[in-house]
């Protein structure tokens, strides 16, 4: 994923994530979580339009309901607008090999052919962007104009969600790829511990 998109989606997802809960019959209610070993790198090609710079998250572990904070840098030469597909790519650890989660209900390793179109339906068009993203003047709708970008240190409450029930106790990677007309702006991969009751 684009560095700057992904500082931009991922904080997105955090605020809303914070918000918003969804529920499915494969889902199930975690009532207690904590995600440890949080660690993420750039995978994007060097010439990529946008660079992550710094992404910052704390405590560790994260507790899940718990309080987060989080910091990030990023800046982009390029102006980033629909459609931006993303790829993603999770892998879980099983037996000491990694195993990749197929796509399922839009959740594991897939394709979304506009990560501007994923925004838009978590925080509808015309509605301010959730805090502390407002506060500091962080877009949350495409396009994403060039410039740099920054999120100074930032509280954010993390509620008891619903996960799907095979997003359980285990290791995991994630790889997000952004592209826009068959070119890949940029990508960053993350890894992580889930522990849930």
């Amino acid at each position: 994923m684009d560095k700057l998109s992904v500082l931009t989606v991922t904080l997105s997802l955090v605020v809303v994530m914070s918000q918003v809960n969804c529920t499915s019959p494969t889902t199930k209610r975690v009532t207690k979580a904590q995600i440890l070993g949080f660690d993420w790198k750039n995978c994007g090609q060097p010439d990529a339009p946008a660079v992550l710079k710094t992404l910052n998250v704390s405590p560790d572990p994260i507790s899940i309901p718990g309080d987060l904070t989080a910091s990030a840098s990023g800046s982009t030469s390029v102006e980033l607008s629909a459609p931006l597909s993303l790829n993603v790519t999770l892998e879980k650890e099983v037996a000491g090999f990694w195993v990749k989660v197929p796509c399922v209900e839009e959740l594991g390793s897939c394709h979304y052919p506009d990560a501007c179109d994923i925004l838009n339906q978590l925080i509808p068009p015309g509605q301010d962007c959730p805090e502390p993203l407002h506060t500091y003047g962080l877009p949350c709708h495409c396009p994403f104009k060039a410039g740099s970008y920054s999120l100074p240190q930032s509280d954010f409450y993390l509620p008891n969600m619903d996960l799907p029930y095979w997003l359980t106790n285990g290791n995991y990677r994630v790889q997000g790829v952004l592209g826009s007309q068959d070119k890949e702006l940029g990508c960053v991969k993350v890894a992580l511990s889930l522990h849930s009751s």
